[in-house]
């Protein structure tokens, strides 16, 4: 809880942090890596820097959680919070790292607002910072006690590598070694990690796409301008082994006899395609609705495990094409166009601007944004928006 003395201090300054966040967060980052340059190898992304991406995340999850605490005293965000606890698990994220965090934050925000900052500014920002780190470092412990194993980096072995449509691979793995193995929840990631050529390890998180439980089957979409795909797709064989951690990511199929909207687009039917794995399965009777916006039928990763998932729980199926073909909507998914099962929960993973139109209609049509629930891959960019 945000104590009675900063509160008014940070509303007081919440416009012109939040202005001035963005420039903050930049300027944090170069202080980080020339204080810290190994934070580079095998923890954050080298071309989610340059793109900008990592720092919009961090401006936004900072700014949220401010305002929460000035606009709900005495509350947490705890979706906020569970989102970033668990992509910081799967990064293996130190609870002594967010004291190094707090030295190179706070030195860029005293040195970006020297002309206005007083000690109970920066003081009340302190004690924000430090209710959303003390936060997350206990979701983080509770999440890593959960797990198998004690270990952040484990050894899988490639055992197939197959083609899932254009410019999309699927990898399936076995331990490598006798390391316990925790059960993934449908809809979980995990991290992967690989050395590029100039010795860099570089870090990204990949959906389990196929079965749950105790496999690792993950599907990738190559990325011309990233690190990790193109090393994953060019570079890695079957009989290789990958450093891969346990899995996390809090968008699960949840408990309950509920309808199910499935909707993707792109490579973001990953996380949809291992949740109606399971429903499949499990022989559900939940009423199921899958709906997939794809350019071309050939550029759909998993049509095939897709299809076939569908099909054996009755599932209702709907295809939207950028490239017209039979069977499938021209164009765009909609949800105007749609007969939406009523009391149905959404999940919702692809594109960013794909995943803001479908959520406003799904609002719109009805459904509660409580039971909307959404995967972003990479940093989460929505939050600073």
């Amino acid at each position: 809880m945000l104590s009675e003395k900063s509160r008014p201090v940070i509303e007081a300054t919440l416009p012109l942090v939040g202005s001035r966040i963005g420039e903050i967060t930049a300027d944090f980052y170069k202080r980080l890596f020339a204080a810290h340059p190994e934070l580079l190898d095998g923890l954050f992304s080298r071309s989610n820097q340059r793109s900008g991406e990592q720092q919009q995340a961090l401006a936004g999850s900072i700014a949220a959680f401010a305002t929460h605490l000035v606009n709900n005293p005495g509350t947490l965000p705890e979706k906020v919070l569970s989102r970033i606890a668990h992509k910081h698990a799967s990064l293996g994220i130190k609870e002594e790292q967010y004291g190094v965090v707090y030295e190179h934050l706070f030195a860029a925000i005293a040195a970006d607002l020297a002309d206005v900052i007083t000690p109970e500014i920066a003081e009340a920002w302190t004690e924000v910072y430090w209710l959303m780190a003390d936060a997350l470092i206990k979701l983080e412990k509770d999440l890593y006690a959960a797990q198998a194993n004690t270990k952040m980096w484990i050894p899988w072995r490639v055992v197939a590598k197959e083609a899932a449509g254009k410019d999309s691979m699927t990898f399936t793995l076995e331990p490598a070694d006798d390391t316990p193995v925790t059960a993934a929840k449908p809809g979980q990631y995990i991290s992967v990690k690989v050395q590029l050529p100039d010795g860099l390890r570089q870090v990204r998180q990949y959906s389990l796409s196929g079965d749950a439980g105790t496999s690792r089957t993950f599907t990738t979409k190559l990325n011309d301008g990233g690190e990790v795909s193109p090393a994953l797709h060019n570079d890695v064989e079957p009989g290789d082994i990958l450093e891969i951690s346990n899995p996390y990511g809090e968008i699960t199929l949840k408990d309950g006899d509920g309808p199910v909207i499935l909707a993707s687009a792109g490579i973001g039917c990953t996380p949809t395609a291992s949740i109606l794995r399971s429903l499949a399965v499990a022989g559900t009777e939940r009423d199921v609705l899958v709906l997939h916006a794809e350019r071309s039928m050939d550029s759909w990763a998993l049509s095939g495990q897709m299809t076939a998932d569908a099909a054996a729980i009755d599932a209702d199926l709907q295809l939207w094409l950028e490239t017209p073909q039979p069977g499938a909507k021209e164009g765009f998914m909609s949800l105007r166009e749609v007969d939406l099962p009523a009391g149905a929960s959404l999940y919702l993973c692809g594109p960013l601007p794909f995943m803001k139109k479908i959520r406003d209609e799904a609002i719109a049509a009805g459904i509660p944004a409580t039971r909307i629930h959404y995967e972003v891959f990479g940093p989460d960019v929505w939050l600073a928006n």
